[in-house]
């Protein structure tokens, strides 16, 4: 399991988007959502949080290291991401792409280990895919390649695994299943799961605890029941709502009203 601390972090895009000291921290072991509005940020403190951008001001620790001070190898052996697009330019297979997430493993002008192939067997065994693994990527629908990037991530053998929009354009059924999938990872092998959804439903479903986020700021924090109310979602989003109590889940459901 991996913890997650963001110190004051200050990030700024030269289109005049900022995140402004923004600290926040997030346990080994947590399941986390970011929600918030198009634009407000959700992706680039996964970014953040991956090394892929460093922050202006303020630092990153994960598992109490800054990652100023880790290497891209490093920080690749406890973070997996699972992206919004993921484009493969070349035929390969599922099982060719899930090796992919072994690369931090694997040393230079060597082949693969018998541990190697054991863990992409694993990864595609829990994601369900091993029965297309010799089919070619290009060619499997948007649900079917979901899981395959989501198989690469596991491969990698995370303790943190961060997903951005990981149910967008996807079916309701392949939706739950990805969710689903997520959460028995985090129960049964205590992954640390942080994950920039839009869908709140979905997120009051499988997260325990959400983050909603306003122009690059923290707005709220806590359980879904606690974030997801009618009047704070008002003021993040702009819309009407109203929110149940869902019938069968002791969780908030949102409905949107005319």
């Amino acid at each position: 399991m991996a913890s997650l601390i963001l110190h004051d972090v200050a990030f700024s895009y030269l289109n005049g988007f900022a995140i402004k000291q923004f600290s926040l921290e997030i346990e080994a072991g947590e399941m986390v959502a970011f929600l918030g509005p198009n634009g407000s940020g959700k992706t680039t403190l996964l970014k953040l949080a991956t090394g892929v951008l460093m922050p202006n001001k303020g630092e990153v620790l994960l598992d109490g290291r800054s990652l100023i001070r880790l290497s891209r190898k490093e920080i690749a052996r406890k973070v997996a991401m699972v992206p919004q697009q993921f484009h493969m330019p070349f035929a390969f297979r599922v099982e060719e792409v899930v090796m992919l997430g072994r690369t931090p493993f694997v040393k230079i002008f060597s082949a693969e280990t018998e541990r190697d192939c054991l863990m992409v067997k694993h990864a595609m065994e829990l994601t369900g895919i091993e029965k297309f693994k010799a089919r070619t990527f290009n060619e499997l629908s948007g649900g079917e390649r979901q899981k395959v990037i989501l198989a690469m991530a596991l491969a990698q053998e995370p303790r943190l695994l961060l997903l951005d929009e990981p149910t967008a354009h996807l079916d309701i059924n392949h939706q739950v299943e990805i969710l689903r999938l997520v959460k028995a990872l985090n129960r049964e092998k205590g992954v640390t799961v942080i994950g920039a959804m839009h869908d709140l439903n979905l997120a009051s479903l499988y997260f325990e605890r959400i983050i909603l986020l306003k122009e690059g700021q923290l707005f709220a924090d806590g359980t879904p029941s606690q974030v997801l109310t009618s009047d704070i979602i008002q003021q993040v989003f702009s819309t009407s709502v109203e929110v149940r109590q869902h019938p069968s889940a002791t969780v908030p459901q949102i409905v949107v009203l005319p």
